[in-house]
């Protein structure tokens, strides 16, 4: 498996970037420019606008709720050939136009 990153959106504005690393551990870190113009603007409660990084053995349980279920995680795997256990996957192929003002958009390593 290679790193998996994605730019997390908050409403139209950047607001970190979540990252697999090859090891299947992920990681958030909010962007510098939106802890200083939106310091309480969190994307949930449990994951407060700080200057470090969030790390965990598994995804994030915000980002897990953004996936879909049942008949429309069948029709996303399905269609996008992703194991419904690639939670990764999922969200990067399934949450670009979610319901609500967070979005996930795969970040293209070369303009990292």
């Amino acid at each position: 498996m290679t790193m998996r990153t994605a730019e997390i959106f908050y409403k139209d504005v950047r607001a970190g970037v979540l990252t697999e690393t090859n090891e299947g551990h992920f990681t958030f870190q909010y962007d510098e420019q939106y802890i200083i113009d939106h310091p309480n603007q969190f994307l949930t409660f449990t994951m407060p606008v700080v200057k470090y990084p969030y790390h965990d053995k598994h995804l994030f349980s915000f980002f897990e709720g953004l996936i879909p279920e049942g008949w429309l995680l069948d029709v996303a795997k399905n269609h996008y050939k992703i194991n419904p256990n690639d939670r990764m996957g999922l969200l990067l192929a399934c949450c670009q136009n979610c319901i609500g003002a967070v979005s996930v958009k795969p970040l293209n390593q070369a303009n990292e």
